[in-house]
């Protein structure tokens, strides 16, 4: 399986909606093109930024391939999964491949607290399941309340042919670290999940970040990868760093309300979010634009 377009800056994108909590498909073509437009790699479509919690199954369909659709195969689009149930989760992958999906992102089951065994059969039988796709694992410990362990993740790599890559939220640059070291005779692709940690993962041989405020700032997000690969790396910690206060103010407002408050403020027009988040209001909102400002990102 060619993984070669597997990397980069891949943002998982808003899904705008209208007043009923439906996609608006002119706001969702557009977020598409502004994030493209930007420099991205690739895009995610319903990931944790993209409230796929929230989204019904026919409009996750709709959804997806609206943006594949706009996207006109410039950039691959990945599909994420974040269902509880094995088969729930299949069934969202078989339509992703029907779809005409790049490949798919699969988050660990929420709420439960599975066995290392029931976690390996899990991603085995979604991978399984639509093997002409591949398959990042999803690492999200804040979400889920438990963090996939760099050995499963190893077994997971070299028993699953498709399974190529994973994306690996849990901020702690050890296991980032240890993840890409154990599976780099692979070529497997560890992602960065944290915004702040770019420059982190790709000095540790990472293939790259999902980022929300690539929705937002694209060119910025980018320019820490690109200025990276290029070898600038001086260049590539001023962009993260340039960053990094702007992402940390988003903390004070509830999640994930605060990537679509600063689509908002950057006049992105997202739309609401779904209920019961409610949009960023008062002093929460005004220094998320103040760091926007300072980092010379708003006129």
């Amino acid at each position: 399986m060619n993984t070669d377009l597997i990397k980069g800056i891949i943002p998982p994108i808003i899904t705008p909606i209208d007043e009923n909590e439906r996609i608006d498909e002119a706001k969702l073509r557009k977020q598409v093109n502004f994030v493209i437009g930007g420099g991205v790699h690739g895009i995610l479509a319903f990931g944790s930024n993209g409230e796929f919690y929230m989204v019904d199954d026919d409009e996750q369909e709709r959804g997806l391939k609206i943006i594949i659709d706009e996207a006109k195969g410039r950039v691959p689009v990945y599909m994420g999964i974040g269902a509880i149930k094995t088969r729930k989760c299949v069934q969202i992958a078989k339509m992703a491949a029907m779809a005409g999906a790049f490949g798919i992102s699969v988050l660990q089951p929420m709420f439960l607290k599975p066995t290392e065994e029931e976690l390996f059969l899990h991603f085995k039988t979604i991978a399984e399941s639509v093997p002409e796709l591949p398959m990042l694992l999803y690492n999200n410990p804040g979400r889920t309340g438990y963090s996939m362990s760099a050995g499963l993740v190893l077994k997971l790599a070299e028993r699953v042919k498709n399974i190529v890559g994973m994306k690996d939220s849990s901020g702690d640059m050890t296991l980032t670290s240890e993840l890409i070291r154990i599976t780099r005779h692979l070529g497997f692709k560890v992602f960065g999940g944290k915004d702040t940690l770019i420059f982190g993962a790709l000095v540790h041989g990472g293939a790259g970040a999902v980022c929300t405020t690539a929705n937002m700032f694209p060119e910025l997000v980018c320019a820490v990868y690109e200025k990276f690969v290029a070898g600038d790396l001086a260049g590539s910690l001023e962009a993260q760093y340039r960053l990094n206060p702007v992402r940390l103010s988003m903390d004070k407002a509830s999640f994930p309300v605060a990537t679509k408050d600063m689509c908002s403020i950057m006049g992105l027009n997202p739309g609401a979010p779904f209920l019961p988040n409610l949009p960023t209001r008062g002093a929460v909102l005004e220094t998320m634009a103040g760091e926007i400002r300072k980092a010379g990102l708003l006129g």
